[in-house]
């Protein structure tokens, strides 16, 4: 029987490292897809998330049951990447861009190279927007966060999520209509 998140954190909270590494298992993929398409995630992904959990595991004694555990961790992920676009802002480096992402053995050839194409054109897209706009239509539409757990996890009223959402999702459609050649239904 698998134990739920809220068992796992009790004993993580008691000190078990294995209950832990299951909750990192378990959330790890995405907190490293959000973290992919965050403001400033250029850094590796993979680093900023083995960061989150680094600071999930030291202040996992202060964890809550009223937070969702995943909500918590994407805001600790939303945190850490932004902590380190700010250094990487005073201290420039030679970031290197993030690699390709593995593509799904099972589509055939063509059908994954249109899917890698649209996936590539919503990116360019998501960059057009505004961080905090591109921030929470991530949040909501790729993580499938609540409205409250949207508020909980931007320290942003309900009426504030609601309308952020809104332009954010307004403000990509603009931007896929202005694409030359593109059509809603392609």
């Amino acid at each position: 029987m698998q134990r739920t998140d809220e068992e796992l954190i009790e004993q993580a909270q008691a000190g078990n490292r294995q209950a832990f590494g299951l909750l990192m298992r378990r959330h790890q993929a995405g907190v490293l897809r959000f973290v992919r398409r965050l403001p400033g995630s250029s850094v590796d992904a993979a680093d900023i998330v083995q960061e989150t959990f680094l600071k999930a595991w030291q202040a996992i004694a202060r964890w809550r049951p009223e937070a969702r555990f995943r909500t918590w961790l994407l805001q600790i992920a939303r945190n850490t990447t932004r902590d380190e676009w700010r250094r990487q802002v005073r201290q420039p480096s030679e970031a290197l861009e993030q690699g390709d992402q593995p593509a799904d053995p099972a589509p055939s050839p063509v059908r994954q190279l249109q899917v890698e194409r649209r996936l590539r054109q919503l990116e360019q897209l998501l960059q057009r927007l505004p961080a905090e706009q591109r921030e929470i239509l991530l949040l909501r539409e790729v993580e499938g966060l609540s409205y409250a757990e949207l508020s909980s996890a931007l320290g942003i009223p309900p009426g504030t999520v609601k309308s952020r959402l809104a332009r954010a999702r307004e403000g990509l459609l603009e931007h896929y209509r202005q694409e030359p050649g593109e059509s809603l239904h392609d």
